[in-house]
């Protein structure tokens, strides 16, 4: 299926760089579009996708259009893709706080619209996605949409109903990571290590021990135990946390989150 994509910029550019990364073959069934046209024209040149020169040409000639822009941008986009959408096409949105009812709104009754949450690492292809889709998604367009994401990183369904969780622990929470990370590593400098080495350290530690809860199967906790020696120090460090609450503001900072989310959806 061709693939069009309306806006380029960071996060856009990331999730064609890796779905063709992963299937360079397919460079061909890719065509975007940017209103700073020199942005367009630059991954065309370094990709080998489509330019193309307005929204028009980019719906008419794809299966799947991915709204890869602000959400402030799409009360003037909208009509120029509902212009040329029909119920053959599936939108895809990656804008926070647009919901699928919202999109359905602008175009004739039947057309897919799947809404997709994904977050900062993908730029690095270590994302995590929520993908949520209308009852008028076909299976292709769905499985083709599963695949683009899966390509910056893990990708999961959900029903719309929890997009505000999603962007509470997955969402925002690259925020929370770097700052524990940043705070780890001001507590090595306190120790004496210079700081440039302390944030290696420290972000290296997060991201393995992300990865053992992801690849073992284990419960968090179990894998905490694991760690914790009787009488030992990181047993002490962790009654230190609970001691401050770490994980009491932890969920508090997800839930607080989450309730941004629906306040701005309204």
């Amino acid at each position: 299926m061709k693939i069009g994509f309306i806006g380029t910029g960071n996060m856009g550019g990331a999730i064609i760089k890796g779905y063709l990364a992963v299937n360079p073959e397919k460079a061909d069934s890719i065509y975007v579009y940017n209103h700073h046209v020199e942005k367009a024209q630059i991954l065309s040149q370094e990709l080998g996708v489509h330019n193309t020169e307005s929204i028009k040409e980019l719906v008419e000639n794809t299966d799947i259009v991915v709204l890869a822009v602000k959400p402030n941008a799409f009360e003037q986009v909208m009509p120029q893709v509902a212009a040329s959408v029909s119920v053959q096409k599936t939108l895809v949105s990656i804008a926070a706080g647009v919901s699928i009812s919202y999109l359905e709104g602008f175009m004739l009754r039947g057309v897919g619209v799947i809404r997709v949450m994904p977050n900062t690492p993908s730029l690095v292809g270590e994302g995590m996605t929520s993908v949520s889709r209308n009852k008028s998604v076909c299976e292709e367009a769905f499985v083709q949409v599963m695949d683009l994401f899966s390509s910056i990183g893990r990708v999961q369904e959900i029903g719309e109903s929890l997009i505000d969780t999603v962007v509470g622990v997955s969402g925002s929470s690259p925020a929370y990571a770097y700052m524990f990370i940043e705070a780890l590593a001001d507590g090595a400098v306190l120790e004496g290590m210079q700081r440039k080495q302390a944030y290696i350290f420290a972000a290296q530690a997060v991201l393995g021990a992300a990865k053992m809860v992801l690849e073992t199967g284990l419960h968090p906790g179990e894998l905490k135990d694991q760690v914790c020696s009787p009488g030992g120090t990181t047993i002490e460090a962790v009654r230190s946390l609970e001691k401050n609450k770490f994980r009491s503001s932890i969920i508090e900072a997800v839930h607080t989150c989450a309730e941004k989310s629906r306040s701005m959806s309204k």
